[in-house]
């Protein structure tokens, strides 16, 4: 841990990780972006490359991967605003759309894919688009932009369905599923963040204290999976612990504020690093974030960069707290960097035309995890996309003492 007076480390002389995210996006969205049914002004992303449009349809239908596609096209949007939000500014280049519109294009694409609705029978999947299509209103006003009506619609609908899954079963939280048989920190953290960015900070505060009281670990400063109702009506704690999950808990710690929740959040950055990373074994006495393979697991610690990045920019932590925070994020980006992998023009990822690939584990470098002719899923291409967003948020926000 760095001493309590610790500066943010000092930038890495010439790296641009404005730059790197970019590369990044064009790369993520040029691999895995299409038309859905080839109907214009929709987007979505396959599931798995290569493949043909055709072939993804019958692909199993991953909600929440698409919620944090939108989310790291709001990554990219916000660096465009920043500079200035004009089409020399688009990521992809003046002739193509900007983010946001991709965004939105994304949102459109998502309803359709899912049967015309953007309910579906996890509440954790709907958090995340909630938080995501929320973010994308907030890009949209800053660019001058009237968001759409459909984002208002969105809100109403899926406020709906979190009031009905966040009861006093089991002294409170949130359901994860229709079945209402677990409630669990993917589900509950998500919905405290929105009710306390959506002006009900004490719904949000009520499901903060359930995880504190139900779910927080005390000896590891993290909290744990979920609590299971089983068939006899018992209560059983799922005691494993993910990245993800401490991600959103600590981004609904640090927008409600106060000194509880605040020292929570300190205390979670702590333990993330003595309990959630792995050395890194191309840089001696560095650390990077664990990360959890491929599928599902190959989002995890994306979603918790996220977060750490927004702790490292929060002046109301500790020095050293931001600074870990800090660090971590930024020693990460960088393994993902340095073990990306040039797709050559003889694979068949080429005729998708994405010019890199990220490896799903920051310690092992991409040419290993994917090699020429292996099948690449979203969600891994989405992590490293997302952790190199977060560390280039960081060089635009650095923490102040």
């Amino acid at each position: 841990m760095m001493p309590p007076d610790a500066e943010l480390p000092p930038a890495d002389g010439p790296v641009d990780r404005a730059a790197r995210a970019t590369e990044a996006a064009r790369s993520v969205t040029a691999i895995f972006g299409q038309r859905l049914f080839f109907l214009p002004g929709t987007h979505i992303a396959a599931i798995q490359r290569p493949s043909t449009r055709v072939e993804n349809l019958f692909r199993p239908w991953h909600y929440w991967w698409q919620a944090h596609y939108v989310d790291c096209l709001v990554d990219t949007g916000r660096r465009e605003l920043g500079n200035g939000a004009t089409p020399a500014a688009r990521f992809d280049g003046p002739d193509r759309p900007s983010a946001g519109r991709l965004a939105s294009r994304l949102v459109t694409g998502i309803r359709l894919r899912n049967l015309l609705t953007f309910v579906n029978n996890y509440y954790d999947d709907m958090a995340w688009l909630a938080l995501s299509t929320l973010r994308l209103e907030k890009l949209a006003e800053e660019t001058r932009r009237p968001g759409r009506r459909r984002n208002a619609r969105i809100r109403k609908t899926l406020t709906l369905q979190f009031d009905s899954a966040s009861t006093d079963d089991l002294g409170g939280g949130t359901f994860w599923s229709k079945k209402r048989d677990f409630k669990n920190t993917p589900a509950t953290a998500p919905v405290a963040l929105y009710y306390a960015r959506t002006g009900n900070p004490a719904k949000a505060q009520a499901l903060l204290d359930w995880l504190d009281a139900r779910l927080f670990d005390d000896n590891q400063g993290l909290y744990l999976d979920g609590v299971r109702i089983s068939s006899t009506g018992e209560a059983m704690v799922e005691s494993a612990v993910y990245t993800y999950n401490q991600g959103p808990v600590l981004g609904a710690l640090m927008e409600l504020g106060g000194e509880g929740n605040l020292a929570r959040a300190a205390t979670v950055v702590e333990a993330v690093q003595q309990h959630l990373t792995r050395p890194s074994p191309d840089t001696p006495g560095t650390l990077v974030l664990r990360c959890d393979g491929t599928g599902d697991g190959g989002l995890f610690t994306g979603i918790l960069a996220r977060y750490l990045a927004i702790a490292a920019a929060d002046a109301r932590l500790p020095g050293a707290i931001r600074a870990t925070a800090a660090r971590l994020v930024l020693d990460t980006a960088d393994a993902f960097w340095l073990g990306r992998r040039p797709i050559t023009d003889a694979e068949p990822l080429a005729r998708h035309a994405g010019k890199l690939l990220f490896s799903p584990l920051p310690e092992t470098p991409a040419a290993g995890t994917y090699p020429p002719g292996a099948a690449v899923e979203l969600s891994t291409q989405l992590q490293a996309w997302m952790v190199l967003e977060a560390a280039a948020a960081i060089r635009q926000q650095p923490p102040v003492n």
